[in-house]
This record gives structure tokens, sequence and C-alpha cells, in this order.
């Protein structure tokens, strides 16, 4: 490593990319920010992986930090990087992405411009050549600096990935990815941005999202309960927030993830009896918090009714669920 004091920490955990993980590697050697380090962590890989990290290593002694640990998944990967970091902030690449390479220039540029501790970019996602196949913007219709107290719709609004934004390291002091869990980013990211006062964002679209055709679809399980667990968590620590008195954006919060992104994961579960076990936890979770269907038919992002926008077939799994039709919803799917 050079004497340059290293501004912003890159993590990306590795697990089994061997045909993804030079392009990841290269967008990031390739960042036009030249104080950055960049802490690969193989996540005990069984493909040819840690070949091609060393490759880089020899290649690129003073950015690349390797580290090579047992398998314990995606979250003990990430936060075994944010243990080893020496940079004033935090940045997170999968390694089967990419990104622009001015992406951490502009937003380092940004949370200083601001003395904000977190900035968002928007996310492309591309298929195995390239091509953009779907363009999410982040915050719409909001300012470059976004002040939280004023505009705390951002909360239910914006969609938690750790990939997209940057972060002031002292964020993750106290906090920690949640081993084991899935839905990591839902559990932690949330906790983090009621930790700041302020965001700041850029409508660049700088991280890009592969959409693999290669991978083994995901099964479908009650490991998506960790969803209304990542939610309660995440309420725990509203209540300690300053932003404790929001009370309609909590809602909007439970509604959002808790409501419609279990049910977006339910609608792929196969196992009947695990179907109607885990619709049975949403309903209580829903009662416990008194969230009426009304409450979800009138939910907003973004000042858009969300299921107003859904696509056909979404739109009618959702209206079936809340009208009580579960084995109609299982003939269907």
């Amino acid at each position: 490593m050079t004497n340059i004091p290293v501004k912003v920490s890159i993590i990306v955990p590795v697990y089994n990319v061997e045909n993804y993980l030079a392009k990841c590697l290269d967008s990031l050697i390739n960042q036009t920010l030249q104080n950055i380090e960049i802490l690969v962590v193989n996540d005990g890989s069984k493909d040819n992986s840690e070949e091609i990290i060393q490759n880089y290593v020899q290649k690129y002694p003073e950015k690349i930090r390797a580290f090579n640990k047992e398998n314990g998944g995606l979250s003990d990967a990430r936060n075994f990087g944010l243990d080893r970091a020496a940079g004033d902030y935090i940045g997170f690449v999968d390694s089967d992405d990419y990104v622009t390479s001015t992406m951490f220039e502009e937003m380092l540029a940004l949370a200083e411009k601001h003395r904000t501790k977190m900035v968002i970019c928007n996310i492309q996602k591309v298929d195995q050549n390239g091509n953009i196949t779907q363009k999410l913007t982040q915050i719409p219709n909001m300012p470059e600096k976004i002040d939280l107290e004023k505009n705390f719709s951002v909360f239910s609004d914006v969609s938690y990935f750790a990939c997209n934004k940057l972060f002031k390291k002292e964020l993750f002091d106290g906090k920690r990815f949640k081993k084991g869990a899935h839905f990591e980013d839902i559990q932690l990211i949330p906790q983090l941005l009621l930790k700041c006062e302020t965001l700041a964002q850029t409508q660049s679209f700088h991280y890009q999202y592969l959409e693999r055709t290669d991978s083994i679809t995901k099964t479908h399980t009650e490991r998506g309960l960790d969803i209304l667990k990542a939610v309660e968590d995440v309420e725990y620590t509203f209540r300690g927030s300053n932003y404790f008195h929001k009370k309609k954006e909590l809602k909007n919060f439970q509604i959002f993830e808790g409501v419609y992104s279990f049910l977006a994961y339910l609608a792929y579960v196969k196992d009947e009896k695990t179907f109607y076990n885990m619709a049975d936890k949403l309903e209580v979770f829903m009662d416990e918090r008194s969230i009426k269907i009304k409450d979800i038919l009138n939910y907003c992002r973004f000042d858009k009714n969300y299921l107003l926008y859904l696509p056909l077939k979404k739109k009618i799994f959702y209206l079936l669920f809340f009208a009580g039709q579960k084995k109609l919803i299982r003939k269907i799917i």
C-alpha cells in the first residue's frame, strides 16, 4: 500500500464467482479516485476465485488487500472487511457486479461537499452482455442534498441495498450485518440511515447489477420470515432514534418492507404448508402493528400509489391475499 491516506475502503465478499470476478475487480482498479483500498474477502470459495484474487494482488499490491476465511455467508464476509477497513468511508460491491469508473470519486465528493454520512446512487440491471435491462432510479424528484427531518418520507421510500451507497465509517460503530440472517440489508441499512441527519444523492447510474443466467434459482423457504425479523430490529432502533415521532413514515416502512416485500417473496414459496405458515405469520405481524388493508391499499411510494403501478400479475396476487383468498392464490401460483 502507498502512503496516501485511504479515503474509501471498498469491501468485496467473494464466493464462487470465477466467471465474474475479473470484471468486478477491473471496475474497482480503474476508479478515478486514487486513494482507495479494495478489501477482497474470499469467503471459502471452492472454485478458481482465489487464483484470480492472487493474480490481482500481484498486479496491484498498492490497491488490493486480500483475505481468506472459512465460509460464513455474505454478512460475515462484509463484517470481516469492516473490521479491517482503513478508510474514512465504506463502500460495498458484490463480486458478480461492477461499477462505473467515476462512482467513488463522485460519491466521495458529494459526501464531503454536503458533510453527510450516506450517499446514494442509481442502479442499472444488466445482462451478461452488458446490455441494460432495467434502470432503477432510487430517489426521484428530490435535491442532491436531502434534509431528513424535512423529507423523512425517504425512510420508507428508499431501497435498502448496501451496494449503491457510500457510508461514513463511523455509522458502523456498534453496528454490523446480522450473521446468518437473510435480507441483511433490510435489517441494517435503515438503522444506519436513522443515525444520519442528511443524505446526498446522485442521479448517475453508477452501480451495475448483473442478472445472472447461470445462477441456480433460489428456493424460497421460511427463511423469508427473516424479512419480518429485520423490520422488528429496525423498529427497535427507530424508537430510540431522533425520528421516533415520525409514526407515519414508520408505518409506511412496515407496509413496504414488512408487507409488500414479504409478499413478493411469499409468491415464490412452492411448499404449501410453508406458504400457509408464512402467510399466518404475516397476518400476526399486521395485527400487532394495527396495519389495516386500507393502509396497504392507500400506501404511496414517492407520492404515487404503489399498488396501481405494479405489473398486473403482482397486483392480482396482492389483492387476492388482502381479500383472504389464500387457497385461490395457491391454485394460481
